[in-house]
């Protein structure tokens, strides 16, 4: 997506309304909150934080160490209008960032899509390397290639996750997850019937990818409220839902897991 300044504008404006980018937020926020319970000193990295929307969430919910960094000059330059410390970096070179400094908890959503495998697990290294005693890594990414449609070609995303590929690759990483679900369970008829219809009109040439845009944008608010409690609810209810078009990860370094 570096690049697609268009794309970036429309996360920026969505970022803090949409019923999607809500529900994660608020997923990241409480895995936070129950491994560092009554603590909103912690050093907060969202790396590969694009326009800054979770970390605007992190300030508002009281954290007061927060940082990121984004590839996208675009992206960093919408972060540093809402306020933040965002600089440009590469994610795949997480290790470089303040070589000397560590994290509670870092960050990193739906940008693992973007990469190989091999980088992928790089960029893990350099995670787990970057995290103090006791941190945790918190990663959503997207899920099944069911849900694959133009959204994910328009962004320029490369594969979609289930949990046993996260598994392989962080532990080759020296991670382990510690927490998983999918998420958006619910909706899943309804997101799947959507993106099977955007592949039948690619396999027919009738859709002109330059000028189609992502799927992200704020519904009208008689769709939007309604699908930020109907995934509330589930959320509520299930615990570790058994599928949905994200993956929801916690991971902690694998010595500490034993």
């Amino acid at each position: 997506m570096i690049g697609k300044y268009d794309e970036y504008e429309r996360m920026y404006n969505a970022e803090r309304e949409m019923w999607w980018y809500r529900v994660l937020h608020q997923k990241v926020t409480a895995h936070i909150t129950k491994h560092f319970p009554n603590r909103k000193d912690i050093s907060i990295l969202d790396a590969g934080c694009g326009t800054g929307g979770m970390l605007m969430h992190l300030r508002i919910a009281g954290f007061t160490h927060i940082e990121g960094f984004d590839f996208s000059e675009d992206g960093v330059a919408f972060s540093k209008s809402r306020g933040l410390t965002v600089i440009h970096h590469d994610l795949a070179q997480i290790s470089d960032y303040w070589p000397d400094k560590k994290f509670d908890v870092i960050i990193c959503n739906d940008v693992f899509t973007y990469f190989s495998d091999e980088v992928i697990v790089k960029i893990q290294q350099g995670v787990r390397a970057k995290l103090k005693p006791g941190g945790i890594f918190i990663t959503n990414n997207n899920a099944h290639e069911a849900f694959a449609g133009t959204h994910d070609i328009v962004v320029g995303g490369q594969k979609r996750f289930v949990l046993k590929d996260l598994q392989q690759l962080s532990g080759r990483a020296g991670l382990s997850v510690a927490y998983s679900t999918y998420w958006s369970f619910l909706l899943s008829p309804l997101i799947m019937a959507v993106r099977a219809w955007q592949r039948f009109q690619l396999q027919r040439g009738w859709v002109d990818l330059s000028s189609r845009a992502s799927d992200v944008a704020v519904p009208p608010f008689f769709i939007n409220i309604p699908l930020y409690w109907l995934v509330k609810a589930e959320e509520a209810v299930l615990s570790r839902a058994p599928f949905g078009s994200s993956l929801f990860t916690v991971m902690r370094p694998v010595a500490e897991e034993k």
